[in-house]
Protein backbone atom coordinates (compact mmCIF):
# COMPACT_ATOMS: atom_id res chain seq x y z
CA UNK A 1 0.00 0.00 0.00
CA UNK A 2 1.26 3.20 -0.71
CA UNK A 3 1.23 5.91 1.99
CA UNK A 4 0.89 9.84 0.99
CA UNK A 5 0.57 13.32 2.48
CA UNK A 6 -1.36 13.92 -0.23
CA UNK A 7 -4.70 15.44 0.62
CA UNK A 8 -7.77 16.64 -1.42
CA UNK A 9 -8.73 20.26 0.16
CA UNK A 10 -11.46 20.04 2.87
CA UNK A 11 -13.36 22.87 1.03
CA UNK A 12 -13.56 21.07 -1.99
CA UNK A 13 -16.16 22.33 -4.60
CA UNK A 14 -17.24 20.67 -8.48
CA UNK A 15 -17.91 23.64 -10.56
CA UNK A 16 -19.47 23.77 -13.54
CA UNK A 17 -21.48 26.31 -15.94
CA UNK A 18 -23.60 28.39 -13.25
CA UNK A 19 -23.22 25.47 -10.96
CA UNK A 20 -21.30 25.01 -7.60
CA UNK A 21 -21.42 21.75 -5.75
CA UNK A 22 -19.85 21.36 -2.31
CA UNK A 23 -18.83 17.77 -1.22
CA UNK A 24 -19.31 15.57 1.39
CA UNK A 25 -16.29 14.65 3.62
CA UNK A 26 -13.83 11.94 2.01
CA UNK A 27 -11.02 9.64 3.20
CA UNK A 28 -9.12 12.02 0.80
CA UNK A 29 -9.70 15.11 2.15
CA UNK A 30 -7.35 13.98 5.17
CA UNK A 31 -3.90 12.89 4.61
CA UNK A 32 -3.07 9.17 4.91
CA UNK A 33 -2.71 7.81 8.37
CA UNK A 34 -4.31 10.97 9.82
CA UNK A 35 -7.66 10.28 9.84
CA UNK A 36 -7.83 10.12 13.83
CA UNK A 37 -6.63 13.60 14.15
CA UNK A 38 -9.59 14.84 12.44
CA UNK A 39 -12.48 14.81 14.83
CA UNK A 40 -16.24 15.06 13.48
CA UNK A 41 -17.63 18.16 14.35
CA UNK A 42 -20.40 19.07 16.55
CA UNK A 43 -23.31 19.81 14.89
CA UNK A 44 -26.92 21.56 16.41
CA UNK A 45 -30.29 21.45 15.07
CA UNK A 46 -33.61 22.97 17.04
CA UNK A 47 -36.91 21.42 15.41
CA UNK A 48 -39.84 23.00 16.77
CA UNK A 49 -43.45 22.11 16.72
CA UNK A 50 -46.43 24.14 17.72
CA UNK A 51 -49.33 24.60 19.79
CA UNK A 52 -48.27 22.25 22.73
CA UNK A 53 -48.94 18.45 23.12
CA UNK A 54 -51.62 16.28 24.99
CA UNK A 55 -49.66 15.83 28.43
CA UNK A 56 -50.81 12.85 29.38
CA UNK A 57 -50.35 11.34 25.87
CA UNK A 58 -46.79 12.54 26.07
CA UNK A 59 -45.00 12.49 29.03
CA UNK A 60 -43.73 9.20 30.47
CA UNK A 61 -45.64 7.38 33.77
CA UNK A 62 -42.04 6.01 34.73
CA UNK A 63 -38.71 7.79 35.31
CA UNK A 64 -34.83 7.13 34.72
CA UNK A 65 -33.68 4.36 32.44
CA UNK A 66 -35.55 2.24 30.51
CA UNK A 67 -38.59 4.17 30.70
CA UNK A 68 -41.88 3.16 29.29
CA UNK A 69 -42.58 4.90 25.40
CA UNK A 70 -46.10 7.02 25.50
CA UNK A 71 -48.30 7.05 22.32
CA UNK A 72 -47.29 10.41 21.57
CA UNK A 73 -43.70 9.56 21.95
CA UNK A 74 -43.46 6.01 20.57
CA UNK A 75 -42.48 6.59 16.83
CA UNK A 76 -39.09 7.63 18.68
CA UNK A 77 -38.56 3.90 20.25
CA UNK A 78 -35.91 2.98 17.49
CA UNK A 79 -33.68 5.65 18.82
CA UNK A 80 -34.35 4.93 22.81
CA UNK A 81 -30.19 4.73 23.26
CA UNK A 82 -29.91 8.39 21.69
CA UNK A 83 -33.08 10.33 23.38
CA UNK A 84 -34.00 11.81 26.87
CA UNK A 85 -37.59 13.17 28.00
CA UNK A 86 -37.36 16.22 29.56
CA UNK A 87 -40.21 16.70 31.64
CA UNK A 88 -40.75 19.91 33.78
CA UNK A 89 -38.85 22.97 31.56
CA UNK A 90 -40.67 25.96 31.21
CA UNK A 91 -40.73 29.48 29.14
CA UNK A 92 -42.38 31.49 32.02
CA UNK A 93 -41.37 34.52 29.53
CA UNK A 94 -44.04 33.45 27.53
CA UNK A 95 -46.98 34.40 29.65
CA UNK A 96 -48.56 37.46 29.89
CA UNK A 97 -47.09 39.24 32.50
CA UNK A 98 -49.46 42.09 32.50
CA UNK A 99 -49.91 42.16 28.79
CA UNK A 100 -52.86 40.38 28.28
CA UNK A 101 -53.59 37.31 25.70
CA UNK A 102 -50.96 36.74 23.04
CA UNK A 103 -49.63 33.16 24.23
CA UNK A 104 -49.22 31.72 20.40
CA UNK A 105 -47.20 34.53 19.44
CA UNK A 106 -44.65 34.65 23.03
CA UNK A 107 -45.07 30.72 22.40
CA UNK A 108 -42.68 31.55 19.33
CA UNK A 109 -40.96 34.67 20.19
CA UNK A 110 -39.60 32.49 23.85
CA UNK A 111 -38.75 29.06 22.45
CA UNK A 112 -35.34 29.64 22.03
CA UNK A 113 -34.88 32.96 23.53
CA UNK A 114 -36.11 32.80 26.99
CA UNK A 115 -37.27 36.84 26.62
CA UNK A 116 -40.44 38.28 27.05
CA UNK A 117 -41.64 39.84 23.81
CA UNK A 118 -42.27 43.44 23.33
CA UNK A 119 -46.28 43.36 22.51
CA UNK A 120 -45.64 45.96 19.39
CA UNK A 121 -46.72 45.19 15.20
CA UNK A 122 -43.75 46.97 14.55
CA UNK A 123 -40.76 48.28 17.02
CA UNK A 124 -40.04 44.77 17.66
CA UNK A 125 -38.01 43.52 21.10
CA UNK A 126 -37.10 39.62 21.92
CA UNK A 127 -33.63 38.56 22.46
CA UNK A 128 -30.88 36.58 20.75
CA UNK A 129 -31.84 32.57 20.10
CA UNK A 130 -29.92 29.65 21.26
CA UNK A 131 -29.42 28.89 17.51
CA UNK A 132 -27.87 32.13 16.67
CA UNK A 133 -25.58 31.94 20.08
CA UNK A 134 -24.49 28.62 18.60
CA UNK A 135 -24.13 30.12 15.27
CA UNK A 136 -21.80 32.48 16.25
CA UNK A 137 -19.05 30.20 17.23
CA UNK A 138 -20.18 26.97 14.83
CA UNK A 139 -20.64 29.23 12.14
CA UNK A 140 -16.96 30.41 11.78
CA UNK A 141 -15.95 27.24 10.24
CA UNK A 142 -19.04 26.56 7.59
CA UNK A 143 -20.16 28.91 4.66
CA UNK A 144 -23.57 29.30 6.45
CA UNK A 145 -24.06 30.16 9.96
CA UNK A 146 -27.10 28.97 10.90
CA UNK A 147 -29.94 28.12 8.05
CA UNK A 148 -33.52 28.89 9.01
CA UNK A 149 -36.14 26.75 7.66
CA UNK A 150 -39.64 26.25 7.52
CA UNK A 151 -42.83 24.48 6.36
CA UNK A 152 -45.38 27.20 5.84
CA UNK A 153 -45.01 30.48 4.36
CA UNK A 154 -43.96 33.58 6.56
CA UNK A 155 -44.64 36.79 6.98
CA UNK A 156 -42.64 39.52 9.25
CA UNK A 157 -44.96 42.13 9.21
CA UNK A 158 -48.28 43.21 10.15
CA UNK A 159 -50.16 41.52 13.11
CA UNK A 160 -50.89 37.98 13.80
CA UNK A 161 -51.82 37.76 17.41
CA UNK A 162 -53.18 40.17 19.96
CA UNK A 163 -51.39 42.81 18.51
CA UNK A 164 -47.98 40.95 18.44
CA UNK A 165 -45.91 41.47 15.33
CA UNK A 166 -46.41 38.51 12.92
CA UNK A 167 -42.21 38.33 13.25
CA UNK A 168 -43.14 36.55 16.69
CA UNK A 169 -45.53 33.70 15.38
CA UNK A 170 -43.23 32.90 11.94
CA UNK A 171 -39.96 32.73 13.10
CA UNK A 172 -37.83 31.67 16.07
CA UNK A 173 -34.79 32.43 15.46
CA UNK A 174 -33.55 36.02 16.19
CA UNK A 175 -30.53 37.08 15.22
CA UNK A 176 -29.84 39.92 18.31
CA UNK A 177 -33.21 41.46 20.40
CA UNK A 178 -34.43 43.46 17.56
CA UNK A 179 -33.94 41.48 14.23
CA UNK A 180 -35.77 38.14 13.70
CA UNK A 181 -34.55 35.52 10.85
CA UNK A 182 -37.17 34.97 8.50
CA UNK A 183 -37.49 30.95 7.86
CA UNK A 184 -37.79 29.88 4.36
CA UNK A 185 -40.33 27.40 3.01
CA UNK A 186 -39.48 27.05 -0.26
CA UNK A 187 -36.44 23.57 -1.18
CA UNK A 188 -36.00 25.15 -4.18
CA UNK A 189 -34.33 28.03 -2.70
CA UNK A 190 -32.69 25.81 -0.39
CA UNK A 191 -30.88 23.69 -2.34
CA UNK A 192 -30.30 26.91 -5.11
CA UNK A 193 -28.87 28.48 -1.63
CA UNK A 194 -26.91 25.50 -0.88
CA UNK A 195 -25.66 24.72 -4.00
CA UNK A 196 -26.95 27.47 -6.84
CA UNK A 197 -24.68 30.49 -7.74
CA UNK A 198 -27.43 32.41 -9.38
CA UNK A 199 -30.48 34.70 -8.17
CA UNK A 200 -32.59 31.94 -6.18
CA UNK A 201 -35.45 34.45 -5.36
CA UNK A 202 -35.89 35.54 -9.14
CA UNK A 203 -39.18 34.14 -9.67
CA UNK A 204 -38.04 34.21 -13.95
CA UNK A 205 -34.53 32.43 -13.13
CA UNK A 206 -36.37 29.75 -11.49
CA UNK A 207 -38.39 29.11 -13.90
CA UNK A 208 -36.43 29.07 -17.07
CA UNK A 209 -34.23 26.23 -14.65
CA UNK A 210 -37.31 24.69 -13.94
CA UNK A 211 -38.51 24.56 -17.87
CA UNK A 212 -34.90 23.27 -18.48
CA UNK A 213 -35.29 20.13 -16.42
CA UNK A 214 -31.27 19.63 -15.95
CA UNK A 215 -29.67 18.66 -13.27
CA UNK A 216 -27.46 20.99 -11.42
CA UNK A 217 -25.07 17.37 -11.19
CA UNK A 218 -25.05 17.63 -15.23
CA UNK A 219 -23.15 21.42 -15.54
CA UNK A 220 -20.29 19.78 -13.37
CA UNK A 221 -20.14 16.21 -14.80
CA UNK A 222 -16.62 16.95 -15.90
CA UNK A 223 -15.55 17.46 -12.60
CA UNK A 224 -16.77 14.55 -11.25
CA UNK A 225 -15.56 12.97 -13.77
CA UNK A 226 -12.11 13.71 -13.40
CA UNK A 227 -12.65 13.80 -9.06
CA UNK A 228 -12.90 10.18 -9.91
CA UNK A 229 -10.71 9.54 -11.34
CA UNK A 230 -8.41 10.37 -8.11
CA UNK A 231 -10.33 8.66 -5.87
CA UNK A 232 -10.28 5.47 -3.77
CA UNK A 233 -12.48 2.79 -3.82
CA UNK A 234 -14.55 3.73 -0.79
CA UNK A 235 -14.47 7.78 -1.87
CA UNK A 236 -15.74 6.76 -5.32
CA UNK A 237 -18.66 5.04 -3.24
CA UNK A 238 -19.36 7.80 -0.67
CA UNK A 239 -19.18 10.06 -3.96
CA UNK A 240 -21.72 8.15 -5.98
CA UNK A 241 -24.04 7.58 -2.61
CA UNK A 242 -24.03 11.46 -2.28
CA UNK A 243 -24.60 12.21 -6.06
CA UNK A 244 -27.50 9.85 -6.15
CA UNK A 245 -29.03 11.76 -2.76
CA UNK A 246 -28.28 15.13 -4.82
CA UNK A 247 -30.26 13.70 -8.42
CA UNK A 248 -33.50 12.13 -5.83
CA UNK A 249 -33.64 15.86 -4.14
CA UNK A 250 -33.90 17.43 -7.28
CA UNK A 251 -36.12 15.27 -9.30
CA UNK A 252 -38.68 15.64 -6.08
CA UNK A 253 -38.55 19.51 -6.38
CA UNK A 254 -38.95 19.18 -9.98
CA UNK A 255 -41.87 17.18 -9.92
CA UNK A 256 -43.34 19.65 -6.92
CA UNK A 257 -42.51 22.65 -9.03
CA UNK A 258 -44.26 21.11 -12.14
CA UNK A 259 -47.62 20.11 -10.33
CA UNK A 260 -47.64 23.52 -8.57
CA UNK A 261 -47.54 24.72 -12.30
CA UNK A 262 -49.97 22.76 -13.59
CA UNK A 263 -52.80 23.39 -10.87
CA UNK A 264 -55.69 26.16 -11.72
CA UNK A 265 -56.18 27.42 -8.18
CA UNK A 266 -58.18 30.87 -9.17
CA UNK A 267 -56.58 33.45 -6.58
CA UNK A 268 -54.19 31.68 -4.87
CA UNK A 269 -50.43 32.01 -5.57
CA UNK A 270 -48.64 29.16 -5.20
CA UNK A 271 -44.75 29.12 -4.64
CA UNK A 272 -42.51 27.17 -6.80
CA UNK A 273 -40.56 24.15 -5.47
CA UNK A 274 -43.07 23.22 -2.67
CA UNK A 275 -44.66 19.85 -2.79
CA UNK A 276 -48.47 19.71 -2.53
CA UNK A 277 -48.58 17.43 -0.29
CA UNK A 278 -47.42 18.11 3.61
CA UNK A 279 -45.23 15.06 4.29
CA UNK A 280 -43.77 15.52 0.98
CA UNK A 281 -42.77 18.55 1.79
CA UNK A 282 -42.04 17.69 5.49
CA UNK A 283 -39.11 15.04 4.44
CA UNK A 284 -37.96 16.73 1.33
CA UNK A 285 -36.65 19.79 3.84
CA UNK A 286 -35.57 17.12 6.31
CA UNK A 287 -32.93 15.44 3.29
CA UNK A 288 -32.03 18.52 2.58
CA UNK A 289 -30.90 19.67 5.89
CA UNK A 290 -29.08 16.18 6.20
CA UNK A 291 -27.19 17.14 2.64
CA UNK A 292 -26.83 20.97 4.38
CA UNK A 293 -24.91 18.89 7.55
CA UNK A 294 -22.85 16.56 5.57
CA UNK A 295 -21.57 18.81 3.26
CA UNK A 296 -20.63 20.92 6.07
CA UNK A 297 -22.30 24.07 4.73
CA UNK A 298 -24.07 24.86 7.93
CA UNK A 299 -23.55 23.14 11.56
CA UNK A 300 -26.62 24.66 13.11
CA UNK A 301 -30.36 24.09 11.66
CA UNK A 302 -33.31 25.95 13.10
CA UNK A 303 -36.71 23.77 11.53
CA UNK A 304 -40.24 24.79 11.80
CA UNK A 305 -42.38 21.89 11.79
CA UNK A 306 -45.18 24.74 11.86
CA UNK A 307 -45.51 28.40 12.74
CA UNK A 308 -46.73 29.21 16.82
CA UNK A 309 -50.08 28.52 17.13
CA UNK A 310 -50.37 27.31 13.39
CA UNK A 311 -54.14 25.70 12.39
CA UNK A 312 -52.96 23.74 9.53
CA UNK A 313 -55.09 20.48 8.86
CA UNK A 314 -53.75 17.39 8.81
CA UNK A 315 -56.63 15.69 6.07
CA UNK A 316 -53.47 13.18 5.32
CA UNK A 317 -54.14 11.40 8.73
CA UNK A 318 -57.91 12.28 8.75
CA UNK A 319 -57.78 15.15 10.67
CA UNK A 320 -59.45 18.21 9.00
CA UNK A 321 -59.90 20.76 11.63
CA UNK A 322 -57.13 23.23 12.00
CA UNK A 323 -54.75 22.41 14.44
CA UNK A 324 -54.80 25.39 17.25
CA UNK A 325 -58.70 25.59 16.59
CA UNK A 326 -58.52 21.92 17.73
CA UNK A 327 -56.08 22.46 20.91
CA UNK A 328 -59.03 24.28 22.76
CA UNK A 329 -60.46 21.10 23.16
CA UNK A 330 -62.41 21.77 25.98
CA UNK A 331 -61.58 18.36 28.12
CA UNK A 332 -64.07 17.05 24.54
CA UNK A 333 -62.56 13.28 24.73
CA UNK A 334 -62.93 13.25 20.96
CA UNK A 335 -61.55 16.59 19.94
CA UNK A 336 -59.15 15.32 22.58
CA UNK A 337 -58.13 12.30 20.25
CA UNK A 338 -57.54 14.32 17.02
CA UNK A 339 -54.95 16.64 19.01
CA UNK A 340 -53.33 13.54 20.24
CA UNK A 341 -53.44 12.27 17.08
CA UNK A 342 -51.65 15.27 15.67
CA UNK A 343 -48.99 15.11 18.45
CA UNK A 344 -48.27 11.65 17.50
CA UNK A 345 -47.73 12.69 13.65
CA UNK A 346 -45.26 15.22 13.94
CA UNK A 347 -42.95 12.78 16.24
CA UNK A 348 -43.19 10.24 13.56
CA UNK A 349 -41.62 13.05 11.00
CA UNK A 350 -39.45 14.25 13.83
CA UNK A 351 -38.35 10.21 14.22
CA UNK A 352 -38.21 10.44 10.42
CA UNK A 353 -35.71 13.35 10.77
CA UNK A 354 -33.83 11.53 13.67
CA UNK A 355 -33.55 8.83 11.32
CA UNK A 356 -32.41 11.18 8.25
CA UNK A 357 -29.03 11.79 10.33
CA UNK A 358 -28.23 8.44 11.44
CA UNK A 359 -28.26 7.54 7.74
CA UNK A 360 -26.05 9.72 6.67
CA UNK A 361 -22.32 9.51 6.90
CA UNK A 362 -20.37 12.10 8.25
CA UNK A 363 -17.27 11.39 7.05
CA UNK A 364 -15.03 10.36 10.19
CA UNK A 365 -16.47 7.15 9.87
CA UNK A 366 -19.32 7.65 11.91
CA UNK A 367 -22.99 9.28 11.06
CA UNK A 368 -24.22 12.48 11.68
CA UNK A 369 -26.21 11.40 14.78
CA UNK A 370 -22.92 10.64 16.29
CA UNK A 371 -21.89 13.60 17.05
CA UNK A 372 -25.15 16.09 17.07
CA UNK A 373 -27.86 17.40 19.06
CA UNK A 374 -31.22 17.69 18.18
CA UNK A 375 -33.83 19.65 20.64
CA UNK A 376 -37.26 18.93 19.41
CA UNK A 377 -40.30 21.10 21.52
CA UNK A 378 -42.77 23.84 21.79
CA UNK A 379 -42.97 26.72 23.98
CA UNK A 380 -46.54 25.99 24.98
CA UNK A 381 -47.24 22.85 27.97
CA UNK A 382 -50.90 22.25 27.42
CA UNK A 383 -52.35 24.32 24.71
CA UNK A 384 -56.03 24.23 25.66
CA UNK A 385 -55.17 26.18 28.87
CA UNK A 386 -52.47 28.03 27.18
CA UNK A 387 -49.72 26.94 29.79
CA UNK A 388 -45.76 27.76 29.57
CA UNK A 389 -44.43 25.30 31.86
CA UNK A 390 -44.13 21.07 31.67
CA UNK A 391 -43.34 21.78 27.96
CA UNK A 392 -42.85 18.65 25.71
CA UNK A 393 -39.08 18.75 25.17
CA UNK A 394 -37.19 15.81 23.71
CA UNK A 395 -33.40 15.97 23.41
CA UNK A 396 -31.83 13.32 21.02
CA UNK A 397 -28.04 13.24 20.68
CA UNK A 398 -25.19 11.02 19.98
CA UNK A 399 -23.99 9.08 22.92
CA UNK A 400 -20.71 10.47 23.13
CA UNK A 401 -22.22 14.05 23.78
CA UNK A 402 -25.53 12.89 26.10
CA UNK A 403 -26.52 9.87 27.40
CA UNK A 404 -29.57 8.41 26.43
CA UNK A 405 -32.45 6.16 27.58
CA UNK A 406 -33.98 8.58 29.93
CA UNK A 407 -36.71 10.28 31.33
CA UNK A 408 -35.40 13.59 33.38
CA UNK A 409 -38.14 14.93 35.34
CA UNK A 410 -36.71 18.68 36.76
CA UNK A 411 -38.53 21.24 39.13
CA UNK A 412 -41.65 22.86 37.39
CA UNK A 413 -40.36 26.06 36.73
CA UNK A 414 -36.89 25.07 35.32
CA UNK A 415 -35.77 27.63 32.41
CA UNK A 416 -35.65 25.47 29.14
CA UNK A 417 -32.71 28.00 28.72
CA UNK A 418 -30.44 25.82 31.01
CA UNK A 419 -31.08 22.77 28.82
CA UNK A 420 -29.38 25.12 25.83
CA UNK A 421 -26.60 26.00 27.86
CA UNK A 422 -25.97 22.13 28.58
CA UNK A 423 -26.27 21.96 25.21
CA UNK A 424 -23.27 24.87 24.57
CA UNK A 425 -21.24 22.72 26.93
CA UNK A 426 -20.51 20.23 24.33
CA UNK A 427 -20.49 21.83 21.17
CA UNK A 428 -17.87 24.28 22.97
CA UNK A 429 -19.87 27.01 22.95
CA UNK A 430 -19.11 30.10 25.71
CA UNK A 431 -22.26 31.38 27.20
CA UNK A 432 -22.77 31.70 31.17
CA UNK A 433 -26.17 32.74 30.84
CA UNK A 434 -28.85 34.24 28.51
CA UNK A 435 -32.28 34.99 28.30
CA UNK A 436 -33.98 33.37 31.78
CA UNK A 437 -31.24 31.05 32.48
CA UNK A 438 -30.22 29.94 35.74
CA UNK A 439 -27.83 27.35 35.29
CA UNK A 440 -26.86 24.07 33.86
CA UNK A 441 -29.58 21.06 33.92
CA UNK A 442 -28.62 18.64 36.41
CA UNK A 443 -27.70 14.96 35.53
CA UNK A 444 -28.54 15.67 31.66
Amino acid sequence: MIITKKALARRSFLRGAGAVLALPVLDAMTPAMSAAASPAPTRMAFVYHPVGAIPDRWTPTTEGKDFEFTPSLKALEPYRENLSVLTGLAQVQGRALGDGPGDHAREGATWLTGVHPRRSETNLGCGISADQIAAEVLGKQTQFSSLEIALEAPGLAGSCDQNYSCAYTNTVSWKNPTTPLPMEPNPRIIFERLFGDGDSTDPAARQARMNEQRSILDYVAGSIDRLQTNLGARDRAKLSNYLDSIRDIERRIEKAEAQSAEMQIPELERPGGIPEEFEDHAKLMIDLQAIAFQTDMTRVITFMLGRAGSNRPYRNIGVSDGHHSLSHHRNIPETIEKVAKIDEYLVSLFAYYVQAMKATPDGHGGNLLDNMMICYGSSLGDANVHTHHDLPITLVAGTKLFEGNRHLRYHTETPLNNLFLSMFDKANVPCERFGDSTGRLASI
